[in-house]
């Protein structure tokens, strides 16, 4: 009967490599509306891939869906870049 302690470390990498890879995303945007011109800036989850090409395809229907016009996503980060935006995303933290 073989032994199966050399696999252990490959399965135990797999196994982080999985739980690493479902870690949250985010994205941080900016987005416009007119009449009267408003401007936003916003932090919202990512639930496909977290890339910016990514988090605009998710971001503009949603966006759109509430009368906003995706500008620009800056960046995609994970729950720590999440935290450090909250207070300048203000009432647009997780809104979309």
């Amino acid at each position: 009967m073989r032994s199966f302690v050399p696999l252990l470390p490959l399965v135990l990498g797999l196994l982080a490599g999985a739980a690493h890879a479902q870690e949250p995303c985010y994205a941080d945007y900016k987005a416009s509306r007119e009449q009267p011109l408003e401007l936003q800036y916003g932090v919202a989850e990512i639930r496909g891939e977290c890339s910016v090409p990514a988090a605009e395809q998710e971001l503009r229907p949603r966006l759109a869906a509430g009368g906003w016009q995706l500008l620009q996503v800056i960046a995609t980060f994970g729950e720590a870049g999440a935290r450090e935006r909250r207070e300048s995303a203000g009432e647009y933290y997780l809104e979309y």
